[in-house]
């Protein structure tokens, strides 16, 4: 009897242990959340100029320069795997891309909340068990509505007051920039790290060297 209830109950404490987020990984979190920030902070010029030059081509066709501002949930997720990890690490990369100085200021913070968030539900949605490419470009397209979301709702001159067809639009190359700029960008970009050995103490990491 107290075998089978320990067995019972084992997978339990392991999926409590799985969930835990640990020092290493509060510590790696924020250390993504800053340098993903920085990449966010030199994509301000380049993928405004791209995204200013798509939408006066076409209004709504900006969305596709908007991927790289979603790598953040991506990468969160794929690396820590852990409940929060993709919401947090957009957060704190759109907070340093705020501090460091952008033209869209404050409201950077609260697109950071609803990408992450939109990329959080994907992982969820796997229930923190996979991290194939394709759960990755899958994250980047819910970063991506969460985005359309977002800014459908809210902001000085929101998108509810625009077309349909430029919604429809919009959320489209949303879509296609979060799942390459976001997705295999970001799959791509830790499958580079965990070569390099910099992701040894996680799951990302140990599945690399199995690999090779």
């Amino acid at each position: 009897m107290h075998t089978s209830t320990s067995a019972r109950t084992a997978p339990a404490v392991v999926t409590s242990d799985r969930f835990r987020w640990r020092v290493v990984d509060i510590v790696v979190a924020a250390v993504l959340g800053v340098a993903i920030g920085l990449i966010f902070w030199g994509w301000n010029t380049v993928g405004g100029l791209w995204f200013a030059a798509m939408d006066g081509l076409t209004p709504g066709l900006g969305g596709i320069a908007v991927g790289i501002w979603l790598l953040g949930g991506v990468v969160g997720g794929l690396v820590i795997r852990k409940p929060g990890a993709a919401l947090l690490v957009e957060l704190v990369a759109a907070i340093v891309s705020a501090l460091i100085g952008n033209v869209w200021g404050i409201s950077t913070i609260f697109s950071g909340l609803a990408q992450g968030l939109g990329a959080e539900l994907i992982f969820l949605a796997f229930l923190y068990l996979r991290f194939t490419l394709p759960v990755a470009m899958l994250a980047g397209v819910g970063a991506g509505v969460g985005a359309w979301v977002l800014e459908f709702f809210w902001g000085s001159s929101p998108n509810i007051l625009k077309t349909l067809e430029f919604n429809l639009l919009y959320l489209g190359t949303l879509v296609v920039s979060g799942a390459v700029l976001a997705g295999v960008v970001g799959w791509l970009l830790v499958r580079g790290l965990a070569a390099s050995g910099a992701l040894s103490r996680f799951a990302a990491g140990r599945e690399r060297r199995r690999e090779v």
